[in-house]
């Protein structure tokens, strides 16, 4: 069983030593001929994920106690896939940037001044970010002194209402106090008698 995974594994590096040297030569070459190396390189990356799948396989059917060292092996092996399929994007990023340049006629200025355009962008963006949290934080401080400004308003309000009742009951007291003062006065007056 170890035999096939290590035949699935000499296949495996060939292939991918392969698809290296064809990933540095993408950039270099020009229209069809760049196409096609693609295309190709594509069809390589494939059959090296098989081979993977291939050689995963092959490692669970190996007796627990000797696993260890192949599924460490299989673990580089899938860091190494993904570093070439991350160099074939990037690979795939400029030949598209070119592509993109030939049809248009772009002279590689634009890029620099698209990046100064993003940067300005940006900068603008994050100044109006700043603007709006003073803006936000404005808004919640003059939020908490209008909250205070109600809770002494309702403060005054009952304030006023109970100085009004003491003003009412007063009134009442006063009232009560002229009746009886009045009623004092209309009395006839006791003139004392002579014994």
């Amino acid at each position: 069983m170890s035999s096939d995974f290590e035949s699935y594994e000499q296949d495996f590096a060939v292939l991918t030593a392969d698809i290296t040297g064809r990933i540095g030569r993408v950039p270099k070459l020009l229209g069809d001929e760049k196409k096609q190396m693609v295309a190709n390189i594509e069809k390589q990356l494939e059959e090296a994920r098989e081979l993977l799948e291939q050689m995963e396989l092959e490692v669970r059917e190996i007796p627990p106690q000797s696993r260890g060292m192949y599924s460490s092996r299989m673990r580089s092996y899938k860091q190494e896939m993904g570093k070439l399929e991350a160099d074939f994007k990037r690979s795939r990023i400029a030949y598209s940037d070119e592509v993109r340049n030939e049809l248009l006629g772009d002279d590689g200025n634009s890029s620099e001044n698209q990046r100064a355009h993003l940067l300005d962008n940006t900068e603008r963006l994050e100044r109006s970010s700043r603007r709006l949290e003073a803006g936000y934080q404005i808004a919640v401080e003059t939020e908490q002194i209008g909250q205070e400004m109600l809770e002494n308003l309702s403060h005054d309000r009952e304030k006023i209402q109970r100085a009004r009742e003491r003003l009412r009951e007063t009134d009442a007291n006063l009232g009560k106090s002229s009746r009886i003062l009045t009623g004092m006065l209309r009395r006839p007056s006791l003139e004392p008698c002579d014994v």
